[in-house]
């Protein structure tokens, strides 16, 4: 089904497709693409948990 969403291409190496697919299956993800966001919103959730933590510790 085609979708209106943005999109792109991301490549990465043989070791991160592993993951990234270990991951899916471990976690029963529909497609590689829902991994992948959610693998993205996490990584991006964990920055910006940092981020305030260390602007804390500078106050």
């Amino acid at each position: 089904m085609p979708t209106t969403k943005p999109h792109y291409t991301v490549i990465v190496d043989e070791e991160l497709f592993k993951r990234i697919e270990d991951f899916r299956f471990k976690n029963r993800y529909p497609s590689r693409s829902a991994a992948t966001v959610d693998l993205i919103l996490l990584g991006m959730k964990a920055i910006e948990e940092q981020q305030k933590k260390s602007k804390g510790e500078s106050d």
